[in-house]
C-alpha cells in the first residue's frame, strides 16, 4: 500500500502553501495571529489615509494594529476603526487616540492614555479619536494666514525695490562709508594718543605723588599752628578797631569833635583863612607890624 498517492501529495503541498500564504500575508500586515489581543473601536471624523495593519502605539511602544476600517457611507456616523490591542494592555477611561503621519507619509495611531487608574475601557469599548496633522498639519493651518500676507509682502517688496533704485540711497551708503573711514582714522589717532598718555602716566603719577606729599606737609603745618591763640589775637584786634571807631563817633574827644561837630570844623576853617590873610598882609606890609629904631622910640 502506498503511503500517499500523487493526488494526496499535491493536496498537502497546496494546503501547506495556503497556510504559509496566510501567515505571510498577516506577517506583512503586521498582524500576529498567535498573539492574545482584544478588539476595541476608535471613532474618527477623518481617518486621513488610515488602513488595515497600521500600527497602534502607546507611549512610543507598539501595542496593536488596525484590523479593519468601517466607513459610514450615509455620513450620519463617524468612521469606526477596529483595532486589535494586546490583551494585557489596560486603557484608562478618558483616553483618546490620534492619527499621526510622519515626514515619509507613514501613518500610525497614538493612544493618549488618561490618568485614571481606577476605570478602564473594556474590550469592545469605543475610544474617541482625532487627527494630528503633525508638521504638515501646522503648515496647512498656516496657509490661509500666508495667503492673506502675500499682498502685503508684495507691497513691501515693491517698496524695497523702489528704495533700492533711489540714487539717494547710494549717496547715503557712500556717506556711511565715508563716516566709517573717518571713524577708523579717528580710532587710530585715539589709539596713538592713548599710547602717549600711557607712556606719560608714570611721570604724571610721580608729580601727583609730589603734590600729595606737599599737601600733606601743608596740612601738617596748619595742624601745628596755634589757631586758638591766633583767633584770640584777631578778636582783640577787632575789639580795638571797634573801640577806635566808637571814639571817632563820640564827641568826648578832640578828633571825635572834629569829625562830628560841624561848627568846630567851620571855626577852624575860618581861623585858618584869617591866619592866611594875616600872613599875606604881613608879607606885603611888614613895616605896619614891625618897627626898628636905632635912636629909640620917637614921640608922636
Amino acid at each position: 500500500m502506498k503511503a500517499f498517492t500523487k493526488e494526496v501529495k499535491i493536496a498537502l503541498v497546496a494546503l501547506v502553501g495556503a497556510v504559509l500564504l496566510f501567515f505571510g500575508m498577516n506577517f506583512l500586515k503586521g498582524l500576529n495571529i498567535f498573539a492574545s489581543t482584544s478588539d476595541y473601536f476608535i471613532e474618527f471624523k477623518d481617518i486621513s489615509g488610515l488602513s488595515s495593519s497600521s500600527p497602534i502605539y502607546a507611549d512610543g511602544y507598539q501595542i496593536g494594529t488596525v484590523k479593519d476600517v468601517i466607513y459610514d457611507y450615509s455620513g450620519e456616523h463617524p468612521t469606526r476603526v477596529v483595532v486589535a490591542i494586546d490583551k494585557d494592555m489596560r486603557i484608562p477611561v478618558g483616553s483618546t487616540a490620534e492619527i499621526v503621519s510622519d515626514v515619509m507619509g507613514n501613518i500610525k495611531v497614538n493612544i493618549l492614555l488618561a490618568n485614571n487608574p481606577r476605570e478602564r475601557v473594556m474590550p469592545g469599548g469605543t475610544i474617541a479619536g482625532d487627527v494630528n496633522g503633525g508638521a504638515f498639519g501646522k503648515v496647512a493651518e498656516m496657509v490661509p494666514t500666508i495667503e492673506k500676507m502675500l499682498p502685503k509682502l508684495d507691497s513691501i517688496l515693491t517698496s524695497v525695490n523702489t528704495l533700492l533704485a533711489d540714487p539717494a540711497l547710494a549717496q547715503s551708503l557712500h556717506n556711511v562709508q565715508t563716516i566709517t573711514d573717518n571713524l577708523t582714522t579717528s580710532s587710530a589717532e585715539l589709539n596713538t594718543l592713548m599710547k602717549q598718555i600711557n607712556r606719560n602716566v608714570p611721570t604724571m603719577m610721580a608729580k601727583a605723588n609730589s603734590v600729595l606729599d606737599n599737601t600733606d606737609k601743608l596740612t601738617g603745618n596748619l595742624a601745628a599752628l596755634d589757631l586758638q591763640s591766633t583767633k584770640q589775637q584777631v578778636d582783640q584786634t577787632i575789639a580795638n578797631v571797634q573801640q577806635l571807631t566808637a571814639k571817632l563817633n563820640s564827641k568826648d574827644n578832640t578828633l571825635g569833635l572834629l569829625m562830628n561837630d560841624a561848627s568846630l570844623y567851620n571855626n577852624l576853617n575860618t581861623t585858618m583863612r584869617s591866619a592866611d590873610t594875616l600872613l599875606v598882609n604881613l608879607r606885603e606890609n611888614p613895616k605896619r607890624y614891625v618897627h626898628f629904631s636905632i635912636f629909640g622910640k620917637k614921640d608922636k
